[in-house]
């Protein structure tokens, strides 16, 4: 297997590019922006891609999804449990200011325990809500490797405090999806480095019982998905009602 992946976007997302070498077909995981970029990228690897994976509903991991679709011709595939969040795709894309650029069409949703396969490429798909509802890992058991989406970075985890987050879930989702795989296990998160989940194991802060009774603790007064969307949406509704003044 070639594995090569580069920082696209606003906020930095690891867009990953997987080739078998036997045929050259490809799978593309978080396009999230830059669209020549990644497609240079294909180019060099002279690859041909077959699937677009997102590993979750938020704007950063999709936003060139839709001119690499169109480029290649390669089906979308979504987690189906995000499929609530997808639905304000749109309203993502203009809060991040977002212009000119529309999220690709799903094709395909995936759940849990099924396999998506190009050529000799053949992923899990592994739920992992926390950070969103339905997002997902892909996991390359053979290949000690696993597309961590945002929900375990080097020495951090996903962010719960968006809308739709949910901090036991994440919990959960560390202990009984991330935990449970082999230390030796290559890990690729959504941003940042890549480390392995016997380092994290060792010395993510977030996996410490004594630090997630103090993050359960704050969660107790955290505002809810309700709130924290009438926070963002109402500023942007009187700043568009003055406008019209």
């Amino acid at each position: 297997m070639i594995l090569d992946y580069l920082k696209v976007g606003p906020l930095d997302v690891n867009c990953s590019i997987l080739v078998c070498p036997n045929s050259n077909e490809a799978i593309v995981i978080d396009p999230g922006g830059n669209e020549e970029d990644i497609l240079a990228r294909i180019a060099a690897l002279d690859a041909r891609v077959k699937l677009i994976l997102i590993t979750h509903s938020h704007f950063d991991h999709v936003i060139a999804g839709a001119r690499l679709k169109k480029e290649t011709g390669a089906p979308v595939c979504l987690p189906k449990k995000d499929r609530g969040v997808w639905r304000l795709m749109g309203l993502q894309f203009k809060l991040a200011k977002i212009e000119g650029k529309k999220p690709p069409h799903i094709d395909r949703f995936l759940k849990e325990g099924e396999k998506v396969s190009v050529g000799s490429l053949s992923l899990e798909v592994i739920h992992t809500p926390g950070h969103s509802p339905g997002g997902c890992a892909f996991y390359m058991k053979d290949e000690n490797l696993i597309f961590a989406g945002d929900s375990l970075y080097r020495d951090s985890v996903g962010n719960w405090q968006v809308p739709f987050g949910n901090f036991e879930d994440l919990v959960r989702t560390l202990h009984d999806k991330f935990m449970t795989l082999p230390d030796n296990t290559r890990v690729i998160p959504g941003h940042g480095e890549e480390t392995t989940i016997g380092r994290e194991r060792e010395h993510n802060p977030f996996l410490k019982p004594g630090r997630i009774e103090e993050l359960r603790e704050a969660e107790r007064t955290r505002p809810g998905t309700f709130r924290m969307l009438l926070a963002m949406l109402l500023p942007k509704f009187f700043s568009l009602k003055s406008a019209k003044k």
